[in-house]
């Protein structure tokens, strides 16, 4: 399998959970706290909408994020649930085409980065977000073990840069027999 079909093949798994755990948050646990510091589960929802749905793609087509959907409240659309599942149908569409795999996505300011080093951090934010939003509303959040090894290198390649920016806490240490998913969130500084 070569690095884009891997890497877009784990992007799918990852989104594909996280939307899985959408379908399942409840319209009363939206006020609820989401254990994301300061987020509640609607504020954590509608991130993991805008970014790992409308910026997927966006990233892919090298176009920025619009005001209007980064000010959009997602969550407070009834079957918003269904329309990030197939937001996320476009978004991996767009990642599916080689073209978008070339050169690098700039994110204004002079900053810019390899699309692939984009996509790996896009993998990271599905999973990590989309375990935070199914642990928030009690649900669970399961990766094949392909993925979930994926993950911890991403995870682990990215922590210190993501923790200069607030993304990550401290590492936690895995606990003895710990899942590769579990040591991947514990190296992003999640309890288990």
């Amino acid at each position: 399998m070569g690095v884009m079909n891997e890497t877009h093949h784990h992007l799918s798994v990852c989104t594909a959970e996280a939307a899985r755990v959408t379908r399942g948050v409840t319209p009363e646990q939206l006020a609820e706290p989401s254990g994301c510091t300061g987020w509640t589960v609607r504020e954590l929802a509608d991130h993991l909408v805008l970014y790992t749905a409308h910026g997927l793609e966006h990233r892919a087509l090298r176009t920025p994020l619009p005001d209007e959907l980064v000010a959009r409240a997602f969550t407070a659309e009834t079957d918003w649930s269904e329309r990030y599942a197939a937001q996320l149908d476009r978004a991996l569409a767009a990642w599916a085409k080689p073209e978008a795999w070339e050169g690098d996505i700039d994110f204004g300011g002079g900053s810019a980065m390899p699309a692939r080093e984009v996509v790996d951090m896009l993998v990271a934010e599905a999973a990590l977000h989309g375990w935070d939003l199914a642990r928030a509303t009690d649900q669970d959040f399961t990766l094949p073990e392909d993925t979930a090894a994926y993950l911890l290198g991403v995870v682990e390649r990215y922590a210190e840069m993501y923790r200069e920016y607030e993304g990550f806490a401290a590492p936690i240490p895995a606990e003895d027999g710990a899942t590769t998913l579990d040591r991947a969130l514990a190296a992003s500084g999640r309890k288990p």
